[in-house]
């Protein structure tokens, strides 16, 4: 739990995507710095935290990861509130999971808020010889879609933390001009009542 003045900020950070495209992966490598091999399919739920230090201000990350199951979208919109930041994930060498991605960014806005700050992630760079997925094509996609770009791989650490600090940056510097207000919908900080809400834990877990 750690004290209450461990941090000035808790972020909550939404993973989206279809399942298989390394959203767990790159969770645990962001928090744990550990990458499964055998990594099973989510099945529900489940957040990890990181606290990061910004412009001298201590960031609580809750990073949470949900299926890209279609069986288990009925989790939406209490996956989706309070969130700040998003990385929708698609997987480099499987172009069906890039073509899903606008579906998941009309998703996103309809349940999050709409200064949610999101980062287009291509995942796998590690497997640049079976790539499907066109850099520039995405790249072009979230411009036009205002959207932050990058390409990872969780196996080689890739831009990782690239991808969450960058997030958890821009999100800290709309809350610092006051572009996203404090809220349920929005950044929590510790003097917040709903700060207490961000301690919950999930309802499963991996298994």
């Amino acid at each position: 739990m750690g004290s209450d003045e461990a941090y000035n900020f808790v972020f909550k950070v939404v993973l989206i995507g279809e399942s298989g495209v390394g959203k767990s992966n790159l969770l645990s490598r962001f928090t744990k710095n550990e990458f499964n091999h055998d990594s099973r399919t989510t099945i529900g739920v489940e957040f990890s935290t990181r606290t990061v230090l910004l412009n001298n201000f201590t960031i609580k990350a809750q990073i949470w990861d949900t299926a890209g199951l279609e069986r288990y979208r009925a989790i939406t919109s209490a996956y989706y509130r309070g969130a700040v930041g998003a990385l929708l994930v698609y997987d480099i060498t499987k172009h069906l999971t890039y073509e899903s991605v606008e579906r998941w960014l009309k998703e996103l806005y309809e349940h999050a808020d709409p200064h949610i700050v999101v980062m287009l992630v291509g995942n796998k760079t590690d497997l640049e010889s079976e790539r499907s997925v066109p850099n520039e094509e995405a790249k072009d996609f979230a411009e036009k879609k205002g959207l932050f770009f990058l390409e990872t791989s969780a196996l080689d650490s890739t831009n990782v933390e690239a991808a969450f600090t960058t997030v958890l940056a821009e999100i800290h510097k709309k809350v610092s001009s006051k572009e996203v207000v404090r809220g349920p919908m929005s950044a929590v900080t510790l003097n917040s009542p709903k700060a207490e809400d961000t301690e919950k834990k999930s309802c499963c877990k991996n298994i």
